[in-house]
């Protein structure tokens, strides 16, 4: 979406995202958390170094792009790394976690959808995502709480208390946050869909923007209070 406001050469570093993301899951996979700090930085700057030797100017609209080549990486590459982190949790059952936080988001997708489909009249953000109303998001909700509570009853993973109710919730909440967010991330460059490989949804981003935001949250959670 953004990348063809930027030059050709800093619009291949963006793209090598791929790369950028295999070396941190790698360095998380074989427990070299150290790395992790200097490849972030590359991320940040290796956009500055290009712009510094093949295009110097004084135009403010430079920084702008900086910041545009590193926010791609950053955005959609450290929740992704996290998931990493989550697999290798130390209790040892980061797996089912990872599907416990793939349930309640895809439910939250879901009961957002059909429950704003039929019973949405009230806008949740019309400036950002006409289609989105408050019906949809309260549904949404609703249905990661019921997803959460009956996975962890067939999967005893924990007990279905307050506590994994409490954070079904803010994962339902911050999944729909992440949606809202590249929608408006969308709107800014005046696209439909993110990418075109998934035709009829949006594209990749747009599979994976509620998750880019409840990541982290699952993320907290195990490493203060389950680890």
């Amino acid at each position: 979406m953004t990348a063809p406001q930027l030059p050709r050469a800093v619009r291949w570093c963006v793209h090598l995202l791929t790369l950028w993301l295999f070396l941190a899951s790698y360095a998380v996979f074989v427990r070299h958390f150290q790395l992790l700090p200097v490849i972030v930085f590359l991320w940040a700057s290796l956009p500055m170094v290009l712009f510094l030797f093949m295009q110097p100017s004084s135009k403010h609209e430079r920084t702008s792009q900086m910041g545009i080549a590193a926010l791609g990486p950053i955005y959609v590459g450290l929740p992704l790394v996290l998931m990493v982190f989550i697999d290798r949790c130390p209790t040892g059952n980061g797996n089912l976690w990872i599907v416990f936080l793939l349930v309640v988001i895809f439910a939250s997708d879901t009961g957002a959808f059909y429950f704003g489909r039929l019973f949405g009249t009230h806008k949740l953000y019309e400036a950002i995502s006409p289609g989105k109303t408050w019906e949809g998001a309260v549904g949404g909700l609703f249905s990661s709480l019921i997803a959460a509570a009956f996975f962890m009853k067939v999967v005893r993973l924990q007990p279905v208390n307050p506590e994994i109710l409490i954070l079904a919730f803010v994962l339902s909440v911050s999944g729909q946050v992440g949606d809202l967010t590249e929608s408006m991330l969308k709107r800014n460059h005046n696209v439909k869909d993110s990418g075109q490989l998934l035709p009829g949804h949006g594209g990749i981003l747009d599979r994976i923007d509620g998750l880019l935001f409840a990541i982290p949250i699952l993320y907290v959670y195990l490493y203060l209070w389950i680890v």
